[in-house]
């Protein structure tokens, strides 16, 4: 069993505001039992898993935190909804990637401002705003390195520099994004937590279009994450 079970269990439990006693008793197990699986202590079987999946709502797969899904499926670049309705792309097979990624980035975008838009925090908006620019501009100046006939004219800052200097950038932004969102930016108005209240229900009644390209792109960055530790 998966460790994205028991934080899975955990998460489904929690955000149905059902307690784990009652929980317990609907999927026909001791409290006990149930605070082992959501602990990860204990591996159930396949029996409690389909239970589980029935009881919440959802598939296996997503339990066992192999789908993002919570039906389980998997998507392809044709499921993804284009961000912007008028842009159509021909999708060759030599550019699938791109169009997949891209449409996830995009509409991963479009959730992320549309939940910042809730905050009053000018400080928030600019930081939060600032560090993903500076992020693009990091990797743009990476592909246009790659050919020394470029002109360096293009940019201010010389390259030997620039990537430093655009980490030290971001490294500023998130601490500046950390103390706004603490209210800690005199003049600035503190934002109210409520105002980013989400859970996976919310997000998928509130973003019906992009929510599966948020929760896909969360994923991918999760498994490059784990991946730096060894971690399957």
């Amino acid at each position: 069993m998966t460790t994205d079970f028991a934080r899975i269990m955990t998460l489904l439990r929690k955000e149905r505001r059902v307690s784990q006693k009652k929980a317990a008793e609907d999927l026909g197990i001791s409290q006990g039992l149930l605070s082992h699986y959501e602990k990860g202590k204990r591996e159930c079987g396949l029996d409690f898993l389909v239970r589980a999946a029935d009881y919440y709502g959802v598939s296996c797969d997503y339990l066992l935190g192999r789908s993002p899904e919570p039906g389980g499926q998997t998507i392809s670049v044709e499921d993804i909804p284009e961000d912007d309705p008028n842009v159509r792309e021909k999708v060759t097979p030599g550019s699938v990637m791109i169009a997949f990624n891209k449409k996830l980035i995009n509409n991963s975008l479009n959730v992320y401002f549309s939940i910042l838009s809730r905050c009053r925090s000018k400080a928030v908006i600019k930081e939060a705003s600032g560090y993903l620019m500076l992020a693009v501009y990091k990797v743009f100046r990476h592909l246009y390195n790659c050919n020394p006939k470029n002109d360096q004219n293009f940019f201010m800052i010389d390259k030997d520099v620039s990537q430093t200097a655009a980490d030290s950038a971001m490294s500023l932004c998130e601490a500046r994004l950390v103390t706004a969102m603490k209210g800690g930016v005199e003049g600035d108005e503190r934002p109210d937590p409520d105002e980013f209240e989400m859970n996976t229900h919310l997000l998928a009644e509130e973003f019906p279009k992009f929510y599966s390209s948020m929760v896909n792109l969360i994923k991918n960055s999760e498994t490059r994450i784990k991946s730096l530790g060894g971690e399957e």
